[in-house]
């Protein structure tokens, strides 16, 4: 019978997340990598207004698009100061993402952001939950 099945899944489903609630606890960390003209903007947000610690990436621009740029064009070579930029990594809880990530696109909207899943922190400044942010 369909109907039997579809509560077997369902149950199956309910069953799983318990599971997983009991094991991981309810916040979950995500890590994002932030590339950004405005580095030093997105750090303040991050550690003064938000209370999350970063780490700085020193990084190099791999491609420097000019005004006369077309797609297919090879980059422009420029000296290592234009190509310079700091690359922000943080560590926040999976509630907090949408949010900070809102911020952080006021402050640079052609900011590069990469999201990941953290398996596990251990030391360092994580936060537990975030009373500012809420």
């Amino acid at each position: 019978d369909i109907e039997t099945a579809l509560y077997a899944i369902l149950t199956y489903f309910a069953a799983s997340k318990t599971i997983d609630f009991i094991i991981h606890g309810l916040e979950e960390y995500t890590a994002l990598t932030i590339i950004s003209e405005n580095s030093d903007e997105v750090r303040y947000l991050l550690t003064e207004k938000l209370g999350l610690g970063v780490t700085l990436f020193r990084g190099h621009k791999g491609y420097v698009k000019t005004e006369e740029s077309k797609p297919g064009d090879a980059p422009v070579k420029h000296n290592a100061e234009d190509r310079d930029i700091n690359i922000v990594y943080t560590v926040l809880t999976r509630l907090e993402v949408a949010s900070v990530r809102a911020d952080i696109e006021e402050i640079d909207p052609s900011a590069f952001i990469i999201q990941s899943v953290v398996d596990e922190t251990r030391g360092g400044m994580i936060r537990k939950r975030s009373e500012k942010h809420f």
